[in-house]
């Protein structure tokens, strides 16, 4: 018990300068988030934070498998800035659930940059990473699951919007039913080699999804879109999972 003790204590010690650098960027990150949400209501601006607040939390705990890096760095500040902004569309997305802000033009194309500048970070933070000799298990995560919330984000908006019907949804559901399914697969759970199809397609995906809420794009375009964006997101976590099942087949 007292090894224990010993060894987490100097885990934690050693995690220091670390923890600062991050939650410093974090607490940064957060607030612009707040800034930028203040024209919400309290429903979407309180989803926004509370929602940016868990993942920074998540981040924080998961920092040791970015050890022995000393740095956050700037490929995970990226990608923290690209987390605060689908918390950002996921509250904008619950003012136009509840009914307190109509997505007219004027919102969409709000959204469609807002969702844009995240498009283009995407694939950023991989970059400076590998340049900066600061890749790690932990950014390789905190990038996938930044992903699949921004794309749940969109997913929702697109639905909200009636670009799409209700089927663009599973586009958003589909990471989290595939951890879902990692609890009754043993195998699903272990980690995913890198994959430039499963980057290229995550790209494809955002990318859709965002020119199908661009105001000038009628609905049955973007009905389309939403679809072949689904199809091949289908196939990638197929192709993935079955992958995984070979694997632990031997």
């Amino acid at each position: 018990m007292a090894r224990a003790i010993h060894n987490f204590a100097r885990t934690a010690w050693s995690l220091q300068p670390l923890l600062l650098g991050a939650s410093v960027q974090l607490a940064l990150l957060g607030a612009g988030l707040a800034l930028a949400a203040r024209p919400l209501g309290w429903a979407g601006r309180g989803l926004a934070l509370a929602l940016f607040a868990a993942i920074a939390a998540a981040a924080l705990a998961g920092l040791r498998y970015h050890a022995p890096r000393r740095r956050f760095g700037i490929a995970n500040a990226v990608t923290a800035a690209r987390a605060a902004a689908a918390a950002l569309l996921c509250g904008i997305w619950t003012e136009a659930a509840i009914g307190r802000l109509a997505l007219d033009p004027a919102a969409r194309w709000t959204v469609v940059a807002v969702a844009a500048l995240a498009l283009a970070s995407d694939g950023i933070d991989g970059w400076l990473a590998r340049r900066n000799r600061l890749a790690s298990l932990f950014g390789a995560r905190f990038d996938m699951e930044t992903d699949a919330l921004l794309v749940l984000a969109l997913a929702l908006l697109v639905f909200a919007s009636g670009q799409a019907g209700a089927f663009v949804l599973l586009s958003g559901a589909l990471r989290y039913l595939f951890l879902a399914a990692g609890r009754l697969a043993p195998a699903l759970r272990a980690p995913l080699p890198p994959s430039r199809r499963r980057q290229a397609i995550c790209a494809v995906q955002v990318g859709c999804l965002v020119v199908a809420l661009a105001p000038p794009v009628p609905p049955e375009a973007g009905q389309a879109l939403a679809a072949f964006a689904l199809g091949l997101l289908a196939y990638s976590f197929a192709v993935d999972a079955g992958g995984m099942l070979l694997r632990a087949r031997g």
